[in-house]
C-alpha cells in the first residue's frame, strides 16, 4: 500500500452506494434512534457522500503523484522541508478523526519535486483508514522510493479522537510519531538539523 494506489484484495468488492445507504441505516436503527425521523431521513446519503471525501485517498497513487521533477533545478543537495502540514485521517481501529500536522523532509539525489507534492502524499494518506504509525512510515518510504531520495524525515504530531472523545477521554493529548531513511536515518547531525528546523 505504500506504493501503489490502493487495490482491495479479491473478495471484497466494492459495495454499491444504495448498499451502503442501507448499512448507515441499520446503524442508525442499532444506536437506538428512529431512522424514519425527519432530521435523519437523508443522513444515510450524506454520510455516504461524506466517506467518500474521508477515503478519496484509495483512489488516488501516491507514487504517480510525485513522477514530475524539475529539471531546471540543477546542483542542489540539501534537505527540503515542508513543515506544518494539516491533515485530517481517520484511525482503522474506530474510524474516528484524527488531526494534525505533519512535517515532511527529503534530500534530493537528483530529482526535485514540487513543495505541493509533499503535502499532497500527506493527503493521500491521510485520506485512507490508517494508524499515525503506518502513515508516517508510508509517506518517508514512497518518497524515499520514488524520488531515490538520498532520505526522507517524516514527523506527524496528531489528536486522535478515539482517545480524545471517548475511551479514556484525555481531550489534550498528543502523539508524535517520527521515520527516518537514508541520510536523516544515518547521521546525526542532519536528523538533529531537521528536528531543530520543526521545532
Amino acid at each position: 500500500m505504500s506504493i501503489e494506489k490502493f487495490t482491495p484484495k479479491r473478495g471484497t468488492e466494492r459495495p454499491s452506494r444504495e448498499e451502503a445507504e442501507a448499512a448507515v441505516e441499520v446503524l442508525l436503527r442499532w444506536a437506538g434512534e428512529d431512522s424514519s425521523r425527519s432530521g435523519l431521513i437523508e443522513t444515510p446519503a450524506r454520510y455516504t457522500r461524506a466517506f467518500e471525501e474521508f477515503f478519496k485517498g484509495y483512489n488516488q497513487d501516491p507514487a504517480a503523484e510525485l513522477q514530475k521533477t524539475f529539471e531546471d533545478i540543477t546542483d542542489y543537495d540539501d534537505m527540503v522541508l515542508v513543515k506544518d502540514i494539516d491533515f485530517v485521517s481517520h484511525c482503522e481501529h474506530h474510524i474516528a478523526p484524527i488531526i494534525g500536522k505533519a512535517h515532511v523532509a527529503y534530500w534530493p539525489n537528483k530529482k526535485v519535486v514540487g513543495i505541493s507534492k509533499l503535502a499532497r502524499i500527506v493527503d493521500i494518506y491521510a485520506h485512507r483508514l490508517t494508524s499515525q504509525e503506518n502513515m508516517t512510515r508510508d509517506i518517508a518510504e514512497i518518497i524515499t522510493n520514488t524520488l531515490d531520495a538520498k532520505g526522507c524525515a517524516v514527523m506527524i504530531d496528531a489528536n486522535h479522537q478515539c482517545m480524545s472523545t471517548r475511551g479514556v477521554n484525555k481531550a489534550h493529548s498528543s502523539t508524535i510519531t517520527s521515520f527516518f531513511t537514508g541520510i536523516f536515518k544515518k547521521d546525526e547531525g542532519t536528523r538533529q538539523r531537521f528536528m531543530g528546523m520543526i521545532s
